[in-house]
């Protein structure tokens, strides 16, 4: 069973993981067949990543790219941190957001080696409230296919993901906790805690 929760954690952050609660947008632009298409970029790059034969430190470099290029990172970065977020200043939420997405692309990229001989299918995509919802299918060597699924809006002025499921775990909710306990060690020391987020991953 741990096995299958490191897998399931390890390709959701993979595909860039990470994630935050849906929240309602205002209306927006974008249309489903848009929506479709960038979560299609997404999955075509991560694809091309586990099968490169790159080094460790080359496919962790590429994920942190992707995970900046393809998803709303000050978003998910502020969603991760919680109700601290309301408090820290703008100089602490740059340096969080920095750390975080540095953090995620150790923790995750690191990884990509355990997924060669797999890839990631995109299904349909459709309107869910303000937002568009993108499934995808993952396929792992000795694996049964699994469910990825691509929350996208344009809140931020660009199509960008925003959150990701994997059989409907939302995988930034796992790293919110790790956050929190984070900052519980340093007893809500913001700073000490962003310097262990970059020590972490």
């Amino acid at each position: 069973m741990r096995n299958n929760l490191t897998r399931r954690a390890v390709l959701g952050s993979a595909a860039a993981a990470v994630a935050v609660v849906a929240s309602p947008f205002p209306a927006f632009a974008l249309n489903t067949a848009e929506a479709r298409a960038l979560i299609s970029s997404v999955v075509d790059e991560i694809n091309r990543v586990i099968s490169s034969g790159q080094s460790e430190s080359q496919m962790i470099a590429d994920f942190e790219r992707l995970f900046v290029k393809y998803s709303d990172v000050p978003t998910i970065a502020r969603y991760a941190l919680g109700a601290d977020a309301r408090s820290a200043s703008a100089a602490q939420m740059r340096a969080f957001t920095q750390a975080f997405q540095g953090y995620i692309s150790r923790k995750y990229g690191k990884r990509f080696r355990e997924f060669i001989g797999g890839r990631i299918e995109v299904n349909e995509a459709k309107k869910v409230k303000s937002f568009y919802e993108v499934r995808t299918t993952a396929y792992l060597k000795g694996e049964a296919p699994f469910d990825v699924t691509f929350l996208v809006s344009d809140q931020s002025g660009r199509n960008l993901f925003f959150n990701l499921f994997i059989e409907g775990i939302n995988m930034l909710l796992t790293e919110r906790t790790e956050i929190g306990a984070m900052l519980d060690r340093r007893n809500g020391d913001f700073d000490a805690m962003v310097a262990d987020l970059k020590r972490a991953g």
